[in-house]
């Protein structure tokens, strides 16, 4: 007999649970394999995304590569081997619960819900839900949004955003769900949806990696502003200071706002375009608060 399909989500949550029980402490579990996988995001410009190699690149994959760095010298191993795997919104959480993942730099929001799941290092980028529309749409608002197409990344918190404004502010938009950010973006490029929502950031990186950025805008207020996290397993206290220990460190030292001014406000492959994002106040903040705290 089938499962009825409302105890699925449970079900799943207990097996994710049960599976993170079982893998051992993250610095004890890479010195006994020699290696650390490192999950990527194939499309989270300019966090973590493939570049014209096909390698995965960005701000966050950056500061990753100093995590792994501060590992080799915890475990003792200078020939710490570092192994790959591509991720998306959906298998994030449970490919870090059951083991199959260490770390996740990318483009993860820190909230409560996922507190509940894994673990959170110190915050380090804040970003609000906005719209990547065709410029001559004619939206700017998301009151403009109604009755029209909507697509929102599946998994992603902004998708719940999304979903929620279209039932409090009664626009009944049709809201779409797409497997990734590259995917969502192309829906609008190609005529299948109005509107994309998204962190800002994200938009405007999609919008400079577009074949004609000017046909292209990111409108909108912000909807909710939330932070971005690295992602470690939950009840991993060592780890999860090692982890904060190197962002501390890089944030202290400057070398965090040498990495912000390069990625952010610089031109980045794959073509060279400058996002030209200032830091925005909520990191200039956190960067002498170095809080963790969630978004609700």
């Amino acid at each position: 007999m089938p499962l009825p399909a409302r105890l699925v989500p449970a079900l799943l949550a207990v097996a994710a649970g049960a599976a993170q029980a079982q893998v051992p402490p993250t610095l004890d579990k890479v010195k006994a394999a020699g290696s650390i996988t490192v999950a990527y995001r194939e499309s989270s410009i300019p966090f973590s995304y493939l570049g014209a190699d096909g390698k995965p690149v960005g701000f966050g994959w950056e500061i990753c590569g100093k995590v792994v760095d501060q590992v080799r010298r915890a475990t003792g191993l200078p020939g710490l081997k570092v192994e790959t795997q591509a991720v998306t919104s959906q298998n994030r959480i449970p490919l870090l619960q059951n083991g199959t993942i260490d770390i996740e730099c990318g483009s993860t929001t820190n909230n409560s819900d996922r507190g509940k799941q894994v673990a959170f290092a110190i915050n380090y980028f804040y970003t609000g839900t906005r719209l990547l529309v065709k410029a001559d749409s004619g939206i700017k608002t998301l009151a403009d949004l109604k009755g029209r197409k909507v697509v929102s990344t599946t998994g992603t918190t902004n998708y719940q955003v999304l979903r929620k404004a279209n039932g409090d502010q009664k626009l009944d938009f049709e809201l779409l769900g797409a497997k990734d950010h590259a995917e969502s973006a192309l829906m609008v490029q190609t005529g299948r949806a109005d509107a994309f929502g998204m962190d800002d950031i994200l938009l405007y990186g999609l919008r400079a990696s577009a074949q004609n950025p000017a046909e292209l805008a990111v409108v909108g207020e912000a909807l909710q502003v939330e932070p971005y996290a690295i992602m470690v397993r939950k009840d991993d206290p060592a780890f999860k200071k090692l982890v904060d220990d190197t962002l501390t460190a890089l944030i202290k030292s400057g070398e965090f706002e040498t990495l912000y001014r390069k990625w952010f406000q610089s031109p980045i492959p794959p073509k060279n375009i400058n996002l030209n994002a200032p830091m925005s106040r909520e990191l200039a903040d956190n960067l002498k608060a170095l809080s963790d705290k969630p978004a609700l």
